[in-house]
């Protein structure tokens, strides 16, 4: 394995022909269709990206899963109880227009596929924001992706019913359309083997209580964790062009919340697009979420092409 390792650095770094190599000789299951399918609006990725970054990614977790439930037998035994498996849990965090739907899904495609065919389940943090009518209450409509915009008590009840092994717990869903929760749908996880969870926050530690009282975070709960990193210019981009896309297709639907932005002239569009991520998902990418890579055990580095161009992993 040739990697740049210092000493001082929490993170071995890969250059994407280092980080290939990893895969070993983990089969590719995904075909270009698959890829196609699987990747969200304006985020190109290829089959060749997704075999040299996601097939060594999946290799490294087998590990992982494999090494979290030798912890959890031993754990059990020593306490005299059942060695039941518990779900392993992968959290993928980033910005806004980062491409965390695209990794999260091409993840749990590739998982699917293992020898032991376990059961992923895909959720995302966006059924556990506050309602509409509650984020309007408390005047929090223009911070909403912020920490404070969602159910974090609801949340973290969430994983820690997974994790206890409960057989079926569910989920608030989150419709981009309407631009709200949908109060009369919900989402079922019955016991998955391994459980990837998307969201803008999901590594934030949160405020410690000053009595030193125990207290659990969301993040307690994720045994591997991914950051999808880019530069704040190319994110801008990136949010701008996928605003624009979605002008000419989901915000032309009547139901749409943003279905005035489709009458906007482009230039009107363009810099509508950039009051929005410089109001609200700039500021919230650099107060909440980018101080949250450093906590992360993979970090994804993306280039202006889309492409991942480094990774670092952390050192155990």
């Amino acid at each position: 394995m040739s990697a740049h390792k210092l000493d001082y650095a929490p993170y071995l770094t890969f250059s994407m022909a280092e980080w290939a190599r990893l895969r070993a000789d983990e089969p590719m299951t995904l075909n270009a269709e698959d890829v196609d399918h699987l990747r969200a609006l304006n985020d190109p990725i290829s089959l060749a990206e997704a075999e040299e970054v996601y097939l060594p990614l999946t290799r490294l977790l087998s590990f992982y899963v494999e090494a979290v439930q030798a912890v959890h037998i031993a754990s059990t035994r020593f306490l005299g109880h059942n060695g039941a498996k518990v779900p392993f849990i992968i959290g993928v965090a980033g910005s806004v227009a980062v491409g965390k739907s695209t990794t999260a899904r091409i993840l749990r495609a590739l998982l699917r596929r293992w020898p032991s065919s376990p059961k992923v389940d895909l959720v995302t943090t966006d059924g556990f924001l506050h309602p509409n009518a509650v984020l309007k209450e408390r005047g929090l409509m223009e911070r909403k992706g912020f920490p404070e915009s969602y159910d974090r008590a609801a949340f973290v009840n969430f994983l820690a019913r997974i994790k206890s092994g409960e057989p079926a717990v569910s989920a608030p869903t989150y419709s981009h359309l309407v631009y709200d929760v949908l109060p009369d749908e919900r989402i079922t996880v019955e016991k998955p083997d391994i459980l990837i969870v998307e969201g803008l926050n999901i590594l934030q530690p949160g405020d410690l209580p000053k009595t030193g009282k125990p207290i659990v975070f969301a993040s307690d709960f994720i045994d591997f964790s991914i950051y999808i990193d880019a530069d704040e210019r190319v994110l801008e981009d990136w949010y701008v062009e996928r605003f624009m896309k979605l002008r000419e297709t989901a915000f032309r639907d009547p139901k749409s919340f943003f279905r005035r932005f489709a009458e906007l002239t482009e230039d009107e569009a363009v810099a509508t697009a950039k009051d929005i991520w410089r109001s609200i998902n700039l500021l919230n990418l650099r107060e909440n979420i980018l101080p949250t890579r450093g906590r992360a055990d993979l970090i994804l580095e993306k280039g202006r092409d889309h492409a991942i161009h480094q990774v670092a992993l952390r050192k155990v």
